[in-house]
């Protein structure tokens, strides 16, 4: 007779496999544990000023404020003074002042320590604790003599201070179990333990620290949600004023733009036989304010809008410059152009740019010298874009008057090219004409693509 055996397979750790609650749980803790007192807890980090900006130390005489921002380390010092007074006065040792001395020496090194390794002080003062005990040879207080207790606590409010909640409780912890093993194998031959009131006035203290770290965390939150929240009240006040400045655009220039198109539309039927001359005059007036309205409503578009994207439209390159000129001629304006250098695409920036110059410098030049000629030089050089607008003097007999301008036009000009780091100057001619010469610069990406790539095949 056979006997079968089934051999069960091996249990999950838990469930469907994952590990069980408790486990994640301790695992965590454990590595929190290794985070904040094992890896690299002799890592220098020095303790920095203290702030001077706070309601009473900003009030300060310059001198007094200048003094305050090593307010901490004063106090950490004068600690550890203490610690070393009560290391040295309360030991009693009778071998003389050296072993005195040095119990108050090694009380005064971790609370001196916080200053530049907090949590290697933590450990150190652990580990002085029980010396300090073993020098003294079984007298007095066990295991925190007068001195190492002053200095643990210390260490453990400074050390709180300048790391986490965490961090705190994991010293707390660590220290009671100290504690324990301490009284249960070397307490035998003390008369008193002062273990329980190391811990009892150690959890206050630490707890104080803790408090004050949550209460520190919640200010800075509610200060950054103040920030957050300034900045979107600030962006919501400038959408309206955006807004509102795109409405009344939209209603006096839009208005009047319209009428100007139907009107020159209108105008050759009012007229029986009109003149071909002013039936195309009369056409790009109404090309022109067509043309106005399109680029209005664009720019309206963007003005509304919540962020600042750049429109869907086409913008203008150089490449329509002879589109512009053939309007401008329409207008009466004789203008001519001359391109210099090796034509080549530019940056779409540095394309805009150098079309409204030129677009707005022939505008000045029919507002302010109406039947003057005018003259628009674009040279492609190494390193950038020139472009040269000057006009002529308008002719002294002129049936159209020149139109006063505030000014804006040249100011547009100059923010323009100061955007792209360029150069530009404006102003008269000897002639009495006028004259605008800009300067944008292009960055030679070709030659360093071309570079890179000797460079590569080089290697």
């Amino acid at each position: 007779m056979t006997e079968t055996t089934h051999q069960q397979p091996p249990a999950a750790p838990y469930g469907d496999g994952t590990r069980s609650p408790e486990y994640r749980l301790a695992q965590k803790s454990l590595s929190g544990l290794r985070e904040d007192l094992f890896h690299d807890a002799f890592a220098y980090r020095p303790l920095p000023p203290r702030r001077t900006d706070g309601p009473f130390v900003r009030r300060l005489p310059a001198r007094l404020r200048s003094a305050a921002e090593h307010l901490p380390h004063a106090v950490v010092g004068a600690v550890a003074l203490l610690a070393l007074m009560a290391g040295t006065l309360s030991s009693g040792l009778p071998g003389g002042d050296v072993p005195a001395l040095l119990i108050g020496l090694l009380c005064a090194l971790p609370v001196l320590t916080t200053l530049v390794r907090p949590v290697g002080a933590f450990w150190l003062s652990l580990a002085v604790t029980p010396v300090a005990a073993l020098i003294k040879s079984g007298q007095g207080d066990w295991p925190w003599m007068p001195g190492a207790f002053v200095c643990h606590l210390a260490v453990l409010v400074v050390v709180a201070l300048r790391t986490r909640p965490r961090t705190a409780a994991w010293m707390w912890v660590l220290t009671t179990v100290y504690a324990f093993l301490s009284d249960v194998f070397l307490g035998g031959s003390y008369y008193y333990t002062n273990s329980g009131p190391m811990m009892v006035t150690s959890a206050f203290a630490l707890l104080v620290v803790s408090l004050w770290h949550v209460r520190h965390t919640a200010q800075q939150e509610v200060t950054a949600q103040q920030t957050v929240t300034a900045h979107e009240r600030s962006r919501r006040t400038l959408l309206e004023e955006r807004t509102t400045i795109a409405r009344e655009l939209h209603d006096v220039v839009a208005h009047h733009m319209s009428v100007v198109a139907i009107q020159a539309e209108a105008a050759p039927y009012r007229v029986e036989n009109p003149p071909p001359e002013l039936e195309r005059a009369f056409a790009t007036i109404r090309e022109n304010a067509v043309a106005a309205l399109t680029e209005l409503r664009r720019v309206l578009g963007v003005v509304r809008a919540e962020d600042y994207e750049a429109p869907d439209a086409p913008q203008p390159t150089l490449a329509d410059l002879d589109a512009l000129l053939a309007n401008v001629r329409g207008a009466g304006l004789e203008v001519e152009k001359v391109t210099t250098g090796a034509v080549r695409e530019l940056p779409p920036g540095v394309e805009l740019s150098a079309y409204r110059i030129v677009q707005e410098a022939l505008s000045n030049s029919l507002r302010h010298a109406p039947g003057a000629s005018a003259r628009v030089e674009i040279g492609y050089v190494l390193g950038g874009l020139g472009v040269r607008v000057v006009n002529g003097p308008a002719p002294e007999p002129s049936l159209v008057k020149p139109s006063p301008g505030a000014g804006h036009g040249i100011t547009g000009m100059r923010e323009r090219v100061t955007m792209l780091n360029g150069e530009m100057t404006a102003g008269p001619t000897d002639d009495g004409g006028y004259e605008v010469a800009v300067f944008l610069p292009v960055p030679a990406v070709h030659d360093r693509n071309d570079e890179n790539r000797g460079n590569g095949a080089a290697a």
